[in-house]
């Protein structure tokens, strides 16, 4: 018997729309990495408190995605997609009057709001991908979605680079906190406008998308046996002993992706690195984050989930060991070597958690795992503290023989030890 189409022609066009979705929210993920470290020299922050932008970003992943799950247990996932696009738009506006009130908080504020429209977006194009076919070729089918994710992170890698990071004049500045009160106003108003003005553009293209989406037709597949009560949904995924091993182990991926690719910034900059340069390196992380995923999915005709799942978390559970023993160049090299190991693992999860779920079961549970998100918002919170623990700087103290930033990434390494043991898990005793 042929295995079933990936992708069938009745759906292609729906799922291409949908698969757009998957590229702007890679995008707004990677514009706002970089604004950890922009914001951290603009305001003079520190690390623990720059990460608030990590925070109000992906908290707004964790406080909607339950609520956006339950409206589309009432209505379809393209009135899903349309909110999640409309407060996407909106949040990414809000940075014109907070470039113009000057305030931290009203940036975080639009980041917030943002994230409650990834929120809705996450919480239905995943699933919603799932349900777009056969169920043998369901997590192939969102790993082929999600290839387009890191095609949106490397597009907002690109602006945040060349368009925010290359034109802040604090990062030209040696010692900004030295500039007296006048200059500093006349330079963080200027780098405020810069840093707005990716957002705008964001907020008037993603209202464009809104529009065509709302114009076409989207199929809506249903439960044929109606709808049970939420109170039963949640006790029938609390006994799911695969789902909600699946949910930590989404929280612990999202907590150590954020982490390798916000502080990959620190890193370069504890050997001597400028943000610009270190931009390139957080690029080349992109780039084999994609080749990986798209190796990935190949191997999954060939492999089970959970074997796969397992072998790349142990190849970044060992390059993350080298970045936190190797120093200089080539602890850096072994960050953007996590990435290639990483692309396979949140798709595959996700595939994994909600495999053979009913579809009112998988909106609800999708939530769980968009929830789970929350680890990108706690985990560089506390990297955060690691490094400030010396002061600071990035490099101001050593613990066991390494750098405070070489050590914060022990993190990253223990979630990618527990993701291996959750394939381990999955591959032996359900496939």
């Amino acid at each position: 018997m042929s295995r079933p189409k990936v992708v069938s022609k009745e759906v292609l066009f729906p799922f291409i729309l949908v698969t757009s979705l998957f590229a702007l929210w890679g995008f707004a993920n990677a514009v706002t990495d970089p604004m950890v470290q922009a914001f951290k020299k603009v305001l003079e922050l520190s690390n623990s408190q720059a990460a608030w932008v990590q925070m109000a970003f992906y908290g707004g992943y964790f406080c909607m995605a339950l609520p956006a799950a339950l409206f589309m247990r009432k209505y379809s996932y393209k009135v899903g997609i349309l909110i999640g696009l409309g407060l996407y738009a909106v949040g990414a506006l809000m940075f014109y009057p907070a470039a113009i009130t000057e305030k931290f908080w009203f940036f975080c504020l639009g980041l917030y709001i943002l994230t409650f429209g990834l929120a809705f977006l996450e919480t239905a194009a995943n699933p919603y991908a799932l349900a777009m076919g056969a169920k043998e070729t369901a997590t192939q089918r969102l790993n082929l979605a999600q290839a387009f994710n890191p095609v949106g992170l490397i597009g907002g890698l690109f602006v945040a680079q060349q368009f925010v990071l290359k034109n802040l004049q604090s990062d030209d500045i040696e010692d900004f906190s030295a500039l007296d009160e006048a200059a500093k106003t006349l330079v963080r108003t200027s780098d405020l406008l810069v840093i707005r003005d990716p957002y705008v553009i964001l907020g008037l293209v993603i209202s464009i998308i809104f529009v065509v989406f709302l114009v076409s037709k989207m199929p809506q597949a249903r439960d044929k046996d109606g709808i049970p009560s939420i109170g039963m949904i949640f006790k029938t995924l609390s006994k799911n002993k695969k789902y909600v091993m699946g949910v930590l182990a989404q929280i612990l991926y999202v907590g150590a992706q954020i982490m390798c690719w916000t502080y990959i910034y620190q890193y370069a900059e504890a050997i001597g690195m400028d943000s610009v340069t270190a931009g390139y390196y957080q690029m080349a992380a992109f780039v084999v984050f994609v080749v990986g995923r798209a190796i990935g999915t190949y191997l999954l005709r060939f492999m089970s989930p959970g074997k796969l799942l397992k072998l790349f978390a142990i190849m970044a559970l060992l390059c993350t060991l080298g970045a936190i023993l190797v120093k200089g160049i080539v602890g850096l090299y072994c960050i953007v070597g996590i990435s290639m190991f990483m692309s396979l693992m949140f798709p595959t999860i996700y595939g994994i958690a909600l495999g053979n779920l009913t579809e009112d079961q998988s909106k609800v549970g999708s939530a769980g795992l968009i929830m789970a998100i929350v680890g990108g918002a706690l985990m560089p919170k506390l990297q955060g503290m690691i490094i400030d623990l010396g002061g600071n700087g990035v490099a101001d103290i050593k613990i066991l023989g390494v750098s405070e930033v070489n050590f914060s990434f022990i993190l990253p390494m223990l979630c990618f030890g527990y993701i291996s043991w959750y394939g381990h898990h999955v591959f032996k005793k359900y496939e």
